[in-house]
C-alpha cells in the first residue's frame, strides 16, 4: 500500500520502520517542526537517511499541508504518536482515509497522558485503540483495540516498552490491512462510558504522604520513569522512581506518622504512610543524578524520624 505517514519520535519511527521492512511504500512523512535549538526528531532523521519525502508544517489546518497531502496519492494516512491537530480536511484525503494509534482502551483516557492515568489510580488493565481521527479529542470511530495487563509493581515504562509499543506498532499494520482491504468494522465511541485526563506532569506527580500507602505507590510507578514522582526533604525537591509496598495488615502495625523516614538499610530508607510503608530504592535529588537510596541516604545522612514533604 502506498502511505502518507504523520508521527513523531520513536513510536513514531518503530512504525514508519515496520511498515517500510514489509515493503510498503511511504509517499512522504509529515512530522512537527523542532523547537530553536532542539534536535532533529529521531521520526524525521530516520526517513530522511531512507530517502523519503519529509513535510515539516507548523500546522496541518493550512493550505499548504492539505496540498502537500493530496500530492502523495496514498491509500491510507497513518498516524503515530502525533500531537499536532490534524483536521478532517487533512485526514480524509488519502483514498481509504487515516487511522490513528491511542495508548488506552478508548473511550476511557482520552487524552495526553492516557498511560500514567490507569496505573496511577490502580487499574490493572490497559490496553491501545487504532481509530478514525476526528476534530474531537480521541473521539472517532474504533477499527481495533487490544488489551494487556497492568501489573501490582509494573511502572510507565514496563507498561508502555513491554506491551503498549510493541503492541502498538503491530496493530497499526493489522488496522492499516484491515482497512485497505475494507474488511474493518468501525464502532463508535459510548460518551457515556468517555472519560478525559489532561496531562501528568510534574504537578500531579507530587507525593501526599496522608494519601493511603497503595495510593502513593501507583503514583510513584506511573511517573516512573516521567515525569518523576517528587516530594521535598528539607525544603529541597526529591524525585522517587523505583519503590515497593509494604501493606500492613493492623493499623497498630504503622509506625510514625505519614512522611517520617522509618528505617534505612542497604536498600536504602522506608517512609511511613497511612496502610503501610514506601521503601524507596531509586531517588534523584535535586540538582543531582539519579542514584541507589542507600547511596543518597548515606551521602545526606538521612536519620530516622526526618520528614518527607516539608
Amino acid at each position: 500500500m502506498r502511505i502518507a505517514f504523520i508521527g513523531q519520535q520513536d513510536f513514531g519511527k518503530a512504525v514508519l520502520e515496520a511498515f517500510l521492512k514489509r515493503g510498503d511504500d511511504v509517499a512522504g512523512v509529515f512530522c512537527a517542526p523542532e523547537k530553536p535549538g532542539a534536535k532533529p526528531d529521531v521520526l524525521k532523521t530516520a526517513a530522511q537517511e531512507k530517502g523519503l519525502q519529509v513535510f515539516q508544517f507548523p500546522s496541518l489546518k493550512s493550505p499548504e499541508a492539505e496540498a502537500a497531502m493530496r500530492g502523495l496519492n496514498a491509500d491510507i494516512g497513518i498516524m503515530a504518536y502525533v500531537l499536532q491537530f490534524a483536521p478532517q480536511s487533512f485526514v480524509n484525503i488519502p483514498t481509504h482515509g487515516t487511522i490513528q494509534y491511542h495508548p488506552s482502551l478508548l473511550p476511557r483516557y482520552r487524552g495526553p497522558s492516557s498511560i500514567n492515568w490507569p496505573i496511577a489510580r490502580g487499574e490493572l488493565q490497559t490496553g491501545l485503540t487504532i481509530f478514525r481521527p476526528t476534530d474531537g479529542l480521541d473521539e472517532g470511530p474504533v477499527i481495533l483495540q487490544k488489551t494487556c495487563p497492568i501489573g501490582a509493581d509494573a511502572t510507565l515504562g514496563d507498561v508502555y516498552f513491554e506491551n503498549l509499543f510493541p503492541m502498538g506498532v503491530d496493530a497499526m499494520l493489522e488496522a492499516a490491512d484491515l482497512v485497505v482491504a475494507g474488511q474493518h468494522i468501525e464502532v463508535d465511541q459510548d460518551e457515556d462510558a468517555a472519560s478525559y485526563e489532561g496531562w501528568f506532569r510534574a504537578a500531579e506527580a507530587e507525593i501526599r504522604w496522608g494519601a493511603h500507602a497503595e495510593q502513593i505507590y501507583n503514583l510513584i510507578r506511573a511517573a516512573n520513569p516521567a515525569p518523576g514522582a517528587w516530594t521535598t526533604l528539607d525544603g529541597k525537591k526529591l524525585q522517587i522512581f523505583d519503590s515497593c509496598l509494604h501493606p500492613t495488615r493492623r493499623l497498630s502495625d504503622v509506625k510514625g506518622k505519614p512522611g517520617e523516614v522509618i528505617g534505612i538499610d542497604e536498600n536504602g530508607f522506608s517512609v511511613c504512610a497511612q496502610g503501610g510503608r514506601i521503601e524507596v530504592r531509586k531517588v534523584k535529588p535535586e540538582g543531582g543524578k539519579k542514584v541507589s537510596a542507600a547511596e543518597y541516604a548515606k551521602e545526606i545522612g538521612l536519620a530516622a524520624g526526618q520528614v518527607l514533604g516539608r
